[in-house]
C-alpha cells in the first residue's frame, strides 16, 4: 500500500488529492511542521530533504510533487489523471507541473522561507523578498491565466493531475497578497475544482 507523508497547507495537498481521486488504498500520515517533525531522525531517514510530500511505495520512497503526480497517474491508469496515451499531452502536463514546482512555488517560498537564499540575520534582505511575493505570484498567475490554462481544465478538455496542483497553489494567493479575482479563468477553475467531492473529502481529512 502507498503511504503519503504530508503537512497541512503545503503542496502535498496536490498529491493527496490525486491519490484520493484514484480510489486506490493508501495511508496519509501528517507531518507536524509546528513541532518540526520534518527534521526528526525518523522522518529524515525516510526523506533526507526534510520536506513534504513524500510517498512510500513498494519500490521505495519518492519525493517532489511532479514526480509523485506522474507516479500516481501512471500506477493507476484507470483514474484518467494523465494522458498516458499521448506523449505530447503527457509532456504538456509535466511542463505545467514543473512550472508550478520550479517557479511559482519558489516565488511563494520567498515570503516565509527567505533564509534558504540569504543569511537569516539579514533582515533587510528577507523583508525585500517578502515584499516581492505579491508581484512575482501575480506575474506567474498572469501567465497561467493568459494561456497556460488551456480550457476548462489545464490541458483543455481533459482533467489531469495539473488541475489538482493548480488548485493547491492557487489556494495560497490570498495569503500572498494577491486577489484571485484578478484572474477570472483561474478563479473559475479554483471554484470548480474546490467543489469536487474528492477535494471536499481530502480537505476535511486534513482539517480533522
Amino acid at each position: 500500500m502507498l503511504t503519503l507523508y504530508y503537512a497541512r497547507g503545503t503542496c502535498a495537498v496536490a498529491s493527496h488529492l490525486a491519490l484520493e481521486h484514484t480510489g486506490a488504498p493508501y495511508e496519509a500520515r501528517r507531518i507536524d511542521f509546528k513541532t518540526e517533525q520534518q527534521r526528526s531522525p525518523e522522518y529524515l531517514a525516510l526523506n533526507p530533504k526534510g520536506r513534504v510530500p513524500a510517498l512510500a511505495t513498494p519500490q521505495g520512497v519518492l519525493t517532489e510533487t511532479p514526480a509523485l503526480l506522474q507516479y500516481i497517474a501512471q500506477a493507476h491508469p484507470q483514474s484518467g489523471l494523465a494522458p498516458l496515451d499521448d506523449p505530447f499531452g503527457l509532456a504538456q502536463m509535466n511542463e505545467f507541473n514543473s512550472y508550478l514546482c520550479s517557479t511559482v512555488h519558489v516565488n511563494h517560498a520567498h515570503k516565509g522561507r527567505g533564509y534558504r537564499w540569504v543569511d537569516p540575520a539579514d533582515t533587510a534582505a528577507l523583508e525585500a523578498m517578502r515584499r516581492r511575493v505579491p508581484q512575482t505570484m501575480a506575474d506567474s498567475f498572469a501567465m497561467i491565466e493568459g494561456g497556460m490554462l488551456r480550457g476548462p481544465w489545464v490541458l483543455g478538455e481533459r482533467f489531469s493531475t495539473s488541475d489538482y496542483y493548480l488548485y493547491t497553489i492557487a489556494s495560497w494567493l490570498e495569503g500572498d497578497g494577491v486577489d484571485i479575482a484578478r484572474f477570472p479563468r483561474v478563479a473559475d477553475h479554483f471554484t470548480r475544482v474546490g467543489a469536487l467531492p474528492v477535494v471536499q473529502r481530502v480537505l476535511a481529512a486534513q482539517a480533522a
